[in-house]
């Protein structure tokens, strides 16, 4: 018995997968054969021409379910006693790309901080193909889409091989706190199948923004004052801090605190209400301006928090304050109004100073004279006397002298301040001495 078996592959009902040729030597009833199929198989035998039978298939064949089939087929003849064969027969159904890819998941969800490092690792999804070799290998990307009216691709990125999600950026919790991306996965079959799978990406919370003050607010260099009765009695609200926090949860839980006062003992401030109320009925000893510094804390790890001045004003009515003054504490300004004052007082002296000196130098030019002589003087010859001689030690004088003198503007007189002589012996001469000696001559 002989068996010619062709290539096998999937298939439909009634689909041929071989031809079967079975000879018996014997004549007449001897030679005459019969061929079976065991049960249990989805084959079957149909006679074709003489000594020739088809070997079909009896349902769809499924590759994935059965791979291999060994096929046994018994040949009888129509003697007797009946003679029989058999021969199995190994058939390897072929694979055709009939399968997609299957997530293991209907869908999957992330969790991410924000202000995570670009390129941090978010989820990884799986896929899985039971088709053989390039029919059942899987490569993933993600869908087009937008997040915010910006590309899918701006804020994730799927690892083609592996399935494994990266963030491309850092997330803010705060522009938005959740986001949906499609994850398609596709084999390498001709053609090619493929399936879809959402990704649900959410961000987790950081404590990263502080409390913000609404109320008191500072608008420009100008502070919010409010007045306080001054029968203001124990308990009495004075007024209430206002603040936000752009956190959720515990990062947004707010507490306030009173960090200085002008007087610790007179306000108090509800921690989780922020409402400022007296302690104490007000005083006439009080000071008529107080100041709180305000902080207000979140409940975040770690904690953040930030401060305000409140500006409160004992009086009733404003008319009975002479003047309002910045009742700021802060001690840069008082240092920088300091350094303002000594500098105008700098200037000032300065100035005073300067101005004396010009007026002293001004006074005296006016008192000095107009020409001073000194030294030996050339009196013109038409200021002399006639018959004036010259007196060179031969006069009466013992000695030659020299003479110095000071001559006023406009005048023919002069007065002799002293005599020199030029001898060792030095001679004081009273004015009429010194007189008589010069015009002895007249």
């Amino acid at each position: 018995v002989c068996f010619f078996i062709s290539s096998s592959f999937h298939n439909d009902e009634e689909t041929l997968v071989g031809i079967i040729n079975v000879q018996d030597r014997d004549s007449e009833y001897n030679g005459q054969v019969r061929c079976s199929i065991q049960q249990g198989v989805p084959f079957k035998l149909v006679p074709s021409i003489k000594n020739y039978y088809s070997l079909v298939t009896t349902g769809k064949l499924d590759r994935e379910l059965v791979s291999d089939y060994n096929i046994t087929i018994t040949a009888t003849d129509e003697g007797s006693p009946p003679l029989s064969s058999s021969k199995s027969v190994q058939l390897s159904v072929a694979d055709i790309n009939d399968n997609p890819p299957v997530f293991d998941k209907q869908s999957y969800s992330a969790y991410v901080s924000e202000n995570n490092k670009p390129g941090s690792t978010l989820c990884s999804v799986s896929a899985r193909d039971p088709d053989w070799r390039q029919n059942g290998t899987v490569v993933y990307s993600l869908l087009a889409g937008e997040v915010n009216g910006a590309p899918v691709s701006s804020y994730l990125s799927v690892n083609g091989d592996t399935g494994v999600l990266h963030a491309v950026r850092s997330f803010d919790y705060e522009q938005f706190r959740s986001f949906k991306v499609h994850v398609m996965a596709r084999d390498n079959g001709s053609p090619p199948l493929s399936s879809n799978v959402t990704v649900s990406v959410f961000i987790s919370d950081v404590n990263d923004n502080s409390p913000q003050i609404l109320y008191p607010s500072l608008e420009g260099n100008s502070f919010m004052t409010e007045l306080v009765p001054k029968a203001a009695h124990g308990g009495s609200l004075v007024s209430k801090v206002i603040a936000v926090d752009a956190d959720s949860g515990q990062n947004a839980w707010l507490s306030y605190h009173i960090f200085k006062s002008t007087d610790p003992g007179l306000f108090t401030i509800g921690v989780h209400s922020g409402e400022i109320r007296t302690q104490r009925d007000i005083s006439e000893s009080d000071s008529m301006k107080q100041n709180l510094v305000v902080a207000v804390k979140d409940n975040g790890q770690p904690s953040l928090s930030a401060t305000c001045s409140m500006y409160l004003l004992i009086s009733d009515n404003l008319a009975e304050v002479p003047e309002l003054k910045d009742l700021s504490y802060d001690e840069k300004n008082s240092k920088l109004t300091s350094y303002l004052i000594i500098a105008l007082v700098s200037m000032s002296t300065f100035f005073l100073t300067f101005i004396i000196i010009i007026l002293g130098l001004r006074f005296c030019r006016r008192r000095k004279p107009r020409l001073l002589f000194d030294g030996a003087v050339a009196i013109p010859s038409g200021y002399l006397p006639p018959n004036y001689a010259d007196v060179d030690g031969t006069g009466t004088l013992r000695s030659t002298y020299n003479y110095d003198a000071y001559l006023t503007t406009g005048s023919r007189t002069s007065d002799f301040k002293f005599v020199t002589s030029y001898n060792d012996n030095t001679y004081c001469l009273s004015r009429n001495s010194v007189l008589k000696s010069i015009f002895m001559s007249l």
